[in-house]
């Protein structure tokens, strides 16, 4: 796993903290709205997605087209972790995950940085919250932090500067319609 470092012509006064979290549908795709708004201003955007080995999803088809203001990186095994029993694999993969998402925020390369799936990997014990807190206490000033994912920690909801909740009130997966590609994934 590999991040490219970009310059950017634009750069932000200020970086907030936002979340994305809820068991709704939409967290990544509000993140990459955002990375799209942020890419049409010339931001340089990173996003590190955790547990999502499998695809390619379309987003990293994007990004390859957008390149070089936005750089994705997959990191995980393909396939579902195991939230009552996470594999150890699954723990190192998200920790080298981690250390990734800590040079993107404080390399000074990116403008704004979004970690797909933190809060879940989080919440499924494969990251200390700890950790999660010390990176966006030591994120610098002018870079953008978005964590997506479900079942986001009350102190993460506490420390960010924007906390939206995805509320699921009907979904056609219910109905038996599976992921679809361009949609989906």
């Amino acid at each position: 796993m590999a991040i490219a470092r970009k310059g950017s012509a634009v750069k932000l006064e200020q970086g907030l903290i936002q979340v994305y979290t809820g068991n709704g549908k939409g967290k990544t795709t509000a993140s990459l709205g955002l990375a799209l708004r942020a890419v049409g201003r010339e931001l340089t955007v990173c996003m590190i997605q955790f547990m999502k080995g499998g695809g390619p999803y379309g987003e990293q088809l994007a990004a390859q087209r957008l390149a070089p203001l936005l750089t994705i990186v997959q990191t995980g095994r393909p396939g579902w972790v195991n939230k009552d029993d996470p594999h150890q694999t699954d723990k190192a993969l998200a920790g080298e995950a981690l250390e990734l998402a800590r040079k993107a925020v404080t390399g000074g390369e990116y403008d704004l940085v979004i970690l797909d799936e933190i809060n879940g990997a989080v919440s499924m014990g494969l990251l200390p919250v700890e950790a999660l807190l010390e990176l966006m206490r030591d994120k610098p000033r002018q870079v953008e932090l978005v964590l997506t994912g479900r079942n986001a920690h009350q102190s993460v909801i506490e420390a960010a500067d924007l906390v939206t909740e995805m509320r699921e009130v009907k979904h056609y997966y219910k109905a038996g319609v599976k992921a679809r590609v361009g949609i989906e994934k």
